[in-house]
């Protein structure tokens, strides 16, 4: 009987985005990476030896940077960049359309004017975790956004739809664990400290 070796990933999401109470989705915003504590202690619980990736936004590489001050900066993969949001891009928060009572299939479907769905996302994202989990790394830290996160979890749970159920913390990390092909969900959302 073949052994299968599990690989995990350890999804965290960037530090804070300095949004100035807009929407950020795929503009290129700053995280608020002055939370030295906060670094320390999820350095603390990572795998030194883990493979690291990042989402190519700004916020994504200043939280990699803070994370590992010492080690050259990871990977990107621009599959893993944030759900666009289109013409809500840099909306306040408050004027933002109320999309009232949609079920989750029906908000994964939703897309914003001359931006992408949940759904789009998912179809973004899926295959670049797929290839992560085939290179065969034991773990891989991925330091991406909520909306990439919550795709991962939908992908774990085999309807993308269910990951827009969770909320998704500023540096915290959640952990699925493959193995040959089947996922299972470690933790979600825990914080850094």
């Amino acid at each position: 009987m073949p052994v299968f070796a599990p690989t995990e990933l350890i999804l965290i999401r960037h530090a804070p985005a300095v949004t100035e109470g807009r929407m950020a989705g795929k503009r290129d915003v700053d995280a608020d990476c002055s939370n030295s504590a906060a670094f320390a202690a999820l350095r603390a619980r990572l795998a030194p030896d883990a493979a690291r990736l990042i989402s190519p936004a700004l916020r994504c590489r200043q939280t990699a940077s803070s994370l590992w001050p010492d080690l050259p900066a990871p990977d990107s993969d621009a599959r893993l960049w944030e759900q666009d949001f289109g013409a809500w891009e840099g909306m306040p928060f408050d004027q933002l359309p109320d999309l009232g009572a949609l079920d989750l299939p029906d908000l994964a479907a939703h897309r914003p004017p001359q931006g992408e769905s949940f759904a789009d996302l998912y179809a973004r994202a899926q295959p670049a975790l797929a290839e992560v989990v085939a290179r065969g790394y034991r773990k891989t830290v991925i330091i991406a956004h909520a909306g990439l996160i919550r795709a991962a979890l939908g992908m774990a749970l085999g309807q993308p739809h269910l990951g827009l159920a969770f909320q998704i913390a500023p540096l915290s990390q959640t952990r699925l664990i493959a193995v040959a092909g089947a996922w299972s969900i470690a933790c979600v959302n825990e914080p850094a400290q």
